[in-house]
């Protein structure tokens, strides 16, 4: 995914969820769906990174207590907006939190689901460690995590194609950031290293995004 974009939208969060849909050739919709199915009325969701707020609503609107958190202040006055739109303010509480505050933010087993969307593709390989551990520490025993990121494809051809798509992308980025984005690499293995079970495992884009559906241990 494209850095520059990505931080263009994110300055102009009015435009986020547009430009989102573009970017993701509007998978992004259906892999917010996916993960809606998975949530039940009364659950307690964090919802990590919410951007504008289009998760958190979906989920609300479903019946769960959503607590949505993101670093950017300008998406959380867009998804403040929505809330208020749809009428959700006792389902969704808003704070500003990165991920890696996570520590200090929330007490253990505080969360039935944790949620992420496009978030982890941004950290270090430090900061997915221990965001995963937080992960863990802040679920209910048996609880979900749910997480849709961008990752590198299993199959020699779809890392090409992945490499052909993004590589204008890529270029733009350094020649104007000196900085570029990243897919996740073995995320699987990482979330299955920090003590989840995957039970499933959703494609979209030929495999470069995907919806990753783990749960604690009912004994954690």
């Amino acid at each position: 995914m494209s850095y520059v974009y990505m931080k263009v939208l994110e300055s102009a969060p009015e435009r986020y969820d547009r430009g989102m849909r573009l970017l993701t050739l509007g998978r992004l919709s259906q892999v917010h769906r996916d993960i809606a199915a998975r949530v039940e009325a009364g659950d307690r969701v964090l919802d990590l990174g919410c951007g504008t707020g289009a998760l958190a609503v979906l989920l609300a609107r479903l019946g769960a207590k959503v607590t949505a958190v993101d670093i950017s202040p300008p998406m959380l006055s867009q998804a403040a907006r929505r809330v208020r739109e749809e009428g959700l303010e006792d389902r969704v509480a808003l704070r500003e939190l990165g991920a890696v505050d996570l520590d200090t933010a929330f007490p253990d087993a505080s969360f039935d689901v944790v949620t992420s969307t496009l978030v982890f593709s941004e950290l270090s390989a430090d900061e997915v460690a221990y965001t995963l551990a937080e992960c863990r520490r802040i679920l209910r025993p048996g609880g979900q995590l749910l997480i849709a990121d961008e990752v590198l494809p299993d199959s020699w051809w779809g890392r090409a194609a992945t490499w052909l798509l993004r590589l204008p992308f890529a270029l733009l980025a350094f020649l104007l950031t000196q900085n570029t984005t990243h897919q996740v690499a073995g995320l699987e293995e990482r979330i299955e290293g920090t003590g989840f079970q995957i039970f499933g495992i959703g494609e979209y884009l030929a495999g470069t995004l995907r919806l990753i559906v783990a749960e604690k241990g009912q004994n954690d």
